[in-house]
């Protein structure tokens, strides 16, 4: 199982940024599908991006054009540009990380089902 620890979550005013990071184990990495995922008070976790092992993304259509995600192979690390917050982004945020053993397999992965290892979660709070 990979290990996974976010940071860079806090409290920001509404238009603000913010970047999540989430540092990974393992030394395989570049053969993670890494995910993000966010979970509001009474809400159910809701994807919000991916990036898969060969650089294809997606977004959920509530973050499209706002939230950017990116990964560092060399550092272990995916990253969540957020920018434009609004107060509905108000969550907590999860990573999550699946290893793609299939060589071609380029599927994005949107479902919470998709992965099998999470971190802790990072709060993130918009402020009206």
């Amino acid at each position: 199982q990979v290990q996974l620890v976010e940071s860079g979550g806090g409290l920001v005013q509404a238009g603000g940024s913010l970047r999540l990071s989430c540092a990974a184990s393992g030394r395989t990495f570049s053969r993670y599908a890494m995910g993000w995922f966010r979970q509001a008070p009474g809400k159910e976790r809701e994807f919000v991006a991916t990036n898969n092992w060969n650089g294809g993304t997606a977004y959920a259509d509530s973050v499209k054009g706002r939230f950017t995600i990116s990964r560092d192979n060399a550092k272990n690390t995916v990253y969540l540009q957020m920018n434009s917050l609004k107060p509905e982004d108000t969550a907590v945020y999860y990573c999550a990380a699946e290893v793609v053993l299939r060589l071609f397999d380029t599927r994005l992965r949107v479902r919470a089902d998709d992965y099998h290892s999470w971190g802790q979660g990072t709060q993130v709070t918009v402020s009206s």
